[in-house]
């Protein structure tokens, strides 16, 4: 059985040494295997196609790790942006068969990042763009970012919406006070990270996003972050004579978001997502170097759904959205 894995990060030297430095040196500090990680994340070559080899990981989808360039001033992200993803296209010359990409975006530039899209999808033959949550406090349903999801809406380029650490306002309210491990972990992986990325979503459904782009697409990870379970709340207190929209919530949920494991191996979570919203809607992925390929792999091969729909989310579903 081919396995996609399409929730993969990477860093580049300029990445480490420009918007990743503070998250690089907090690996270092926080994580108890925060040296492996770091080392991991810059290895885009033989010895990543070998960890994958060993787990039965055939393709993995790259994308510029956490926190990206969204958070940066204008130029210094329309640099960054530009080298990561070069960095990436060689990645992927290298190992054309066992690695694709999104692109990471200087959304914060304007027709800048609308440029640099339609350049990583037309030349560089990258699968769609990774979008790491608010940019400096704003949402993909602001006025400012139309252009580029009309772009990716006429490319047919798929957003993959990744978490990010909430705004500054929102982390002093609700996630200080403790420890700066607990803090940092509370605000990020243990909870703001997902909460912040299911309001995003859903900003984007009530801000009449998907009205105005009908065809586009967009992938979170994480199972969900949290939205299957809040889906049939949602569906039924924001009826249609609330929003004012064209269709229901759960619609949008069902038909133009897809949603990927992300180190997520709980079986509980997996199945309320597979009722929510069906087979033909999860992909497979692994948040490496987070996560552990070997691992994900095994949940995937003991997920209790038909061998046909087991094939569907490791590969078929990636396969059709993305043209892998």
């Amino acid at each position: 059985m081919r396995i996609i894995a399409i929730e993969e990060h990477f860093v580049t030297p300029a990445f480490v040494a420009g918007p990743g430095k503070v998250s690089t040196e907090q690996f270092r500090k926080f994580r108890q295997n925060g040296e492996t990680i770091v080392s991991n994340l810059s290895e885009v070559g033989d010895a990543r196609v070998a960890e994958m080899n060993a787990a039965g990981v055939d393709m993995q989808v790259l994308s510029l790790n956490s926190p990206g360039v969204e958070q940066c001033e204008p130029a210094e992200a329309v640099t960054c942006a530009r080298d990561a993803n070069d960095f990436l296209a060689e990645a992927i010359k290298r190992h054309p068969k066992r690695f694709a990409g999104f692109a990471s975006l200087p959304i914060q530039a304007g027709d800048a990042a609308v440029d640099e899209l339609d350049r990583c999808i037309v030349k560089l033959g990258f699968k769609g763009a990774n979008i790491n949550g608010h940019t400096r406090g704003q949402y993909l349903d602001a006025p400012a970012f139309e252009p580029l999801l009309a772009r990716a809406e006429k490319l047919d380029a798929p957003i993959y919406l990744h978490p990010t650490v909430p705004p500054k306002a929102v982390v002093d309210a609700l996630y200080s006070g403790f420890s700066p491990a607990v803090s940092a972990t509370f605000a990020a992986g243990g909870w703001g990270w997902h909460i912040e990325t299911a309001v995003h979503l859903m900003r984007m459904v009530l801000g009449g996003v998907f009205d105005r782009h009908p065809n586009l697409q967009v992938v979170v990870g994480h199972l969900g972050e949290g939205l299957s379970f809040m889906l049939p709340r949602m569906n039924k207190n924001f009826p249609v004579q609330t929003t004012k929209l064209e269709r229901s919530v759960g619609e949008y949920l069902r038909q133009n978001v897809h949603y990927t494991f992300g180190g997520f191996n709980f079986m509980p979570t997996f199945l309320n997502l597979l009722l929510e919203v069906g087979v033909d809607r999860i992909m497979f992925s692994v948040d490496y170097p987070y996560c552990s390929m070997q691992d994900s792999c095994g949940f995937l091969r003991h997920l209790p759904v038909s061998d046909p729909d087991r094939a569907r989310i490791a590969h078929g579903n990636a396969e059709r959205l993305l043209r892998v």
